[in-house]
Formats: C-alpha cells, sequence, structure tokens
C-alpha cells in the first residue's frame, strides 16, 4: 500500500470559484484521491482557502464587514460549494490558523538564520487617492516588453514576462483607476532567491514526473534569471512579521506577502488534519519522519506553476530542512468562457454555486474532467455542455443502467438470474473488458484524466453494444434461459459501471451501486486477472432495485434561460 499526499491549488477566499478554478486543479485533484483509494492506497487530500492579501481586505470592505469575519463566512462558503461537487477533501484548512501562521513565521526565521532573508529599502508604488501602497498586483499599466495595455504589477499575462510595478508604463490604481501615484520609499524583506537558484535548477531537472508544460513554465523563469523577491508587503491583513517572539522592529504595519505565506498553506493544513484527528502530520511532510516513503502529487492552473516550482521551491530549500518535496506535478491550461476567460473578479462564466443551483455536481464533475483542459486550453460551451451530458451521461450509461434493472424487475422478480450458459457475446464483451480495464488505470495513474474519462465511457458503450448482441427481450419470447444470460451480465455491467464511475460521479455511482445491493467492501478497483470474473460476480438470486433515472437530458429551453442568465451564445 502507498503512501500518497494530494494538494491542489488553494482556492483565494474572496467569492465563490468558477468553473474554470474547479476544473484546473480541486476536481482533477478529487477524481485522482478517489481512484488511489479504490486501488487501496493510503490517502491524504489536503486544501485550503488562502485567505490573506490586499484583496481579501478590500471585499471585506465592500460588504461592510471586519476581514476576519469576512473570511470565516467565505471559507463556510466554499467549503459547502466544495461539498456540492463531492470534493473528498480529507481536510479543508485556512492559511488565516494559527498553524500556518505559526509555520510561516518559523520559516522566515530560519532563512535569515541561513542568510537568506535581508531588509532592503524598496520603491513602491503608492496611491495618493487611496491612500495606501498598492501591492504588485494592484498595478496595471502597460507591459514595457510586449505592449499589452493591461499587464499587472508582478506579471504580464500576455507574454508571461514577470515585473515590477516600477516597470509599467502609463501606470494605474486597479482599486480606483486612479493615476495619482508616486514612488515612496518602504523597507520589506527580501527572500534571496539568487542564493538558490542552482539548487532549484538541479531539483527541477531531477523531477521526471511532470508534465511539459510545468517543467516549461519552471525554465522559463530559470532561464530568464530569478530576482530577489520581497515577502513583506504593507498590509495589516496577513501573517504579522516578528523577529522571536516579537514583533519586527520597523514592521509593526506590515505582514507576509500572501505568496509566501500561501504554499506553507498546505503544511498548516495537514497540521489542523493532525490536530482534528490525532494523524501525524509529519508523517506526511518530514523525510527525517517517515514522509520520504510518501508520494506527493500537486494539482494547479498553469498561472500557479511558477510559485511552486520555483518560489516555493525557494523557501523549502532554502530552510535547509527536510520538508518532503513535490513528486509529481500537474498542471492544467485554462478552461475559457466561449473563447475568453473566466473571471472571479469581473464575475464572468458559471460560479461552482450558481453551476449547482442548475444541475447536480455529477453533471458538472463529468464534463469538466471529460473536457479536461490538459493539452490546451478548452472551451466551455453551453452547446458543447449539453451535447457531452445527453451523450455521455443521459443516453449511454443512465439508459443501460435503466434498461437493464427495470428488464429485471419485471421478467426475473428483481434477482440476478442463475441459468443459461455463456456464449460468444459473453466473450466479445469480456474481450472489450480486458482491453480497457488497464487503460483506465493506467490513463488515472498517469493523470490523464480526458483519456481515462474516454476509456470509461467507451466501456460503457461497449455495455450498450453488448445488450444490442444479446437482446435478452427478444430471446425471452423462446428461450428463457438465453435471456438469463443477458440479463445476468447486463446487472454485472451495471455493478462494474457503477464502480468504475466512483471517481468521476461519485453521487451516481453510490446510487447505482446502493441499488444493486453492493456492500461497501466490494467496490473497490481489484478487478482481478479475468474479465469474463466480472460477468458473473453478482451472487445468483441477488436482489436488485431499478434506481430512479440517474440524468435529466438538458433541453434546448434550459440553454435558452442559462444563455439569458450567465451570457455565452454561439
Amino acid at each position: 500500500m502507498a503512501r500518497i499526499l494530494i494538494t491542489s491549488a488553494l482556492p483565494y477566499i474572496n467569492g465563490v470559484k468558477h468553473l474554470g478554478n474547479l476544473a484546473g486543479s480541486m476536481l482533477p485533484a478529487d477524481v485522482y484521491a478517489r481512484f488511489q483509494r479504490l486501488m487501496g492506497h493510503e490517502v491524504l487530500y489536503v486544501c485550503a482557502t488562502d485567505e490573506h492579501g490586499t484583496p481579501a481586505e478590500l471585499a471585506a470592505a465592500d460588504a461592510g464587514m471586519d476581514v476576519r469575519a469576512y473570511c470565516d463566512a467565505q471559507h463556510e462558503i466554499q467549503k459547502t460549494a466544495g461539498a456540492g461537487f463531492g470534493l473528498s477533501y480529507d481536510v479543508f484548512g485556512r492559511t488565516s490558523n494559527a498553524p500556518n501562521i505559526e509555520l510561516t513565521q518559523h520559516f522566515a526565521s530560519v532563512l535569515e538564520e541561513k542568510g537568506l532573508i535581508e531588509e532592503r529599502v524598496e520603491h513602491q508604488v503608492f496611491s495618493i487617492d487611496d491612500d495606501r501602497f498598492l501591492p504588485d498586483r494592484y498595478v496595471e499599466g502597460t507591459c514595457p516588453h510586449c505592449g499589452f495595455e493591461r499587464a499587472r504589477g508582478d506579471q504580464c499575462d500576455n507574454c508571461g514576462r514577470l515585473l515590477e510595478p516600477t516597470d509599467l508604463k502609463e501606470p494605474y490604481s486597479k482599486i480606483s483607476g486612479s493615476k495619482n501615484l508616486e514612488v515612496r520609499e518602504t523597507k520589506h524583506l527580501h527572500l534571496l532567491q539568487t542564493k538558490v537558484e542552482e539548487d532549484i535548477r538541479a531539483w527541477v531537472d531531477a523531477s521526471t514526473e511532470w508534465p511539459v508544460l510545468a517543467k516549461s513554465i519552471a525554465y522559463k523563469w530559470l532561464d530568464e534569471g530569478l530576482r530577489d523577491r520581497s515577502i513583506t508587503r504593507d498590509l495589516k491583513w496577513g501573517v504579522p512579521v516578528t523577529q522571536g517572539d516579537a514583533p519586527r522592529d520597523g514592521f509593526e504595519n506590515k505582514v507576509f506577502y500572501v505568496w509566501f505565506d500561501a504554499p506553507i498553506g498546505y503544511i498548516g493544513a495537514t497540521r489542523e488534519w493532525a490536530t482534528a484527528t490525532g494523524g501525524d502530520w509529519e508523517r506526511w511532510w518530514d523525510t527525517d519522519k517517515g514522509a520520504q516513503d510518501v508520494t506527493y502529487v500537486q494539482f494547479m492552473g498553469k498561472d500557479n506553476v511558477a510559485f511552486h516550482t520555483v518560489s516555493f521551491p525557494a523557501t523549502i530549500i532554502g530552510s535547509g530542512e527536510s520538508w518532503k518535496k513535490v513528486d509529481k506535478l500537474k498542471a492544467f491550461n485554462w478552461l475559457t468562457w466561449y473563447g475568453g476567460k473566466f473571471s472571479t473578479s469581473e464575475k464572468r462564466g458559471v460560479f461552482m454555486d450558481q453551476a449547482l443551483d442548475l444541475l447536480p455536481g455529477d453533471y458538472w464533475r463529468w464534463y469538466l474532467t471529460a473536457n479536461a483542459p490538459e493539452g490546451s486550453d478548452a472551451q466551455f460551451t453551453w452547446e458543447h455542455f449539453q451535447g457531452v451530458i445527453n451523450s455521455d451521461l443521459a443516453n449511454v450509461l443512465g439508459n443501460f443502467v435503466n434498461r437493464i434493472t427495470k428488464y429485471a424487475n419485471s421478467k426475473f422478480d428483481g434477482q440476478v438470474p442463475a441459468t443459461g450458459e455463456a456464449g460468444a457475446d459473453e466473450a466479445w464483451i469480456a474481450a472489450e473488458l480486458e482491453a480497457r480495464l488497464p487503460a483506465i488505470k493506467a490513463n488515472l495513474e498517469a493523470m490523464e484524466f480526458r483519456k481515462a474519462a474516454a476509456d470509461v465511457r467507451a466501456v460503457w458503450a461497449a455495455g450498450n453494444e453488448y445488450l444490442t448482441r444479446a437482446e435478452p427481450w427478444v430471446k425471452y419470447k423462446s428461450d428463457v434461459d438465453a435471456a438469463a444470460v443477458g440479463v445476468r451480465t447486463g446487472l454485472n455491467l451495471v455493478a462494474l459501471f457503477g464502480i468504475l464511475a466512483q471517481p468521476f460521479i461519485p453521487d451516481t455511482a453510490d446510487t447505482i451501486l446502493d441499488a444493486l445491493n453492493i456492500p461497501d467492501d466490494k467496490r473497490s478497483w481489484d478487478f482481478g486477472e479475468n474479465a469474463a470474473d466480472l460477468l458473473d460476480a453478482l451472487p445468483h438470486g441477488h436482489a436488485v432495485t431499478p434506481p430512479a433515472m440517474l440524468f435529466k437530458k438538458i433541453e434546448d429551453a434550459d440553454l435558452e434561460a442559462w444563455a439569458e442568465r450567465f451570457g455565452g451564445s454561439a
């Protein structure tokens, strides 16, 4: 039994996340976690809300709330939305909780002892109209490299170059739009990434289980040359800057930069889990205390890759301590909204809570997994969503389960038939399973989610083809035993389909397996050596109950209403 630590990029606290956030980190991490649990491995899936920084302060002010109370409320909203999509976190922590604060201050102290942090006076943009220093992301202007007119002060979304706010041409405050800006001196702590650049490059070189997307982004940053980065900000909301047990002199009104403390939140959330459950967090994170046997897998969108392959590694490598580093990093492209970006700040696209108002979570889980933005960006449209759901879930899976369970109920008293001998049709479907089941496992192991979903759909489709070949409802008229073979095989396929569906559409899988009275200890992915055995696995005489309709089709009228509410059109 392997031990697998899984983290997905931490959702930011202000606002419910959109479907692009779900598709690019949290959902694939959950599919992978569920798969590895079904394979019998010990899994710890860790996530948390990322709660510090200017956006949280501003959102709280807009809501007329204290920032702590605002974050409390938003954490619960996001936790509820995650539950609606069946995200099986072992812990959903908070970066504003004590474990993360203590760890962030610990890392800063250790890095300073190693000579990797120093105080520097820097020049930072101050908005006179807003009466505040502007964090990097809240200064926008024209990129000096490519001319993009809405580049942020930390990075240009168009060319990907890292920036300083003072690099921008025609800068303005994103908070107010004011161009009444000036550059003032302010003192901050800087992490000397340049001193660990060679160590980071050696680690990236040795990381063989990253996709091309992740490695290319890491090397882009390294090849451009790392820069020492400020890790504090002029803010009130965040992790206080300390020296020893006391506030650091001159830093009383500053906090650590959110991108310094947020990745540490993976460890902090694991400590929260340990406190709540009595678990041993060091066994997962300290390579001197058992974590050397852990496989650590991270999931994130491509815009987060650089921070996880360079900036956060600079912290843990620079500390010189025995922290577990990521083994496999799955990076995703973007899910786009009719060719443009989903956007939390601009409220463009469909958000997790809104999606659950329209349809149950499994509809979205299947679509977003079967169309995961892996090799390139994937475009969401209502029309494509309708086509996939109606075809894959309603017609292929739902229709199969409905047909065979209802027929067994009406002709065989709701029991698995015992009579009849398997023949050519059963040999055909067994061969299909022999080919498809290993591919599903291999693709999930490789985190190729689109391919895995396509293989699962192919198995469902093969089941429908089997029923077309076997025709138990036709044979019943002249040979009940021959019909019994088709029904028995069909019911066993229903059980298999439910088992296969568990990582992808867990609520539906439970509905199917409960209807077939499959006990919990028979729901693993131990398929054995012989696929033919799966076609006669249910005990003869075993009682089954037709489930309620699994999926309703999405009608054109639904699309019209949703397009009017959310936008988007062909």
